[in-house]
């Protein structure tokens, strides 16, 4: 077993377990602010568990799903800081 093999086994738990603690803190958020962030923490992960199957499986094609996840993503968090910015000015 290699150093890379017990890498990826390692990570996917690990990831794993920040999703669950980022959907708490969106749950518990004390307000939408850290909500939002708390959404965006959940995206990024599983764009990170996207990559990590791509290595692990040896297949490039999920890493194209990743950049376009990323992009959908940064989208939204831009029309979530958008949306905030608009609230606190009404």
């Amino acid at each position: 077993m290699s150093l890379l093999n017990i890498t990826l086994i390692a990570a996917m738990p690990l990831l794993t377990l920040a999703v669950v603690f980022a959907f708490i803190r969106l749950v518990q958020g004390p307000g939408l602010p850290d909500r939002v962030v708390a959404l965006d923490l959940i995206f990024t992960i599983g764009i990170g568990i996207i990559a990590v199957y791509a290595i692990s499986t040896n297949q490039p094609a999920f890493l194209d799903v990743a950049i376009i996840a990323a992009l959908i993503a940064f989208l939204g968090t831009i029309a979530f800081a958008y949306y905030l910015e608009r609230r606190a000015h009404e």
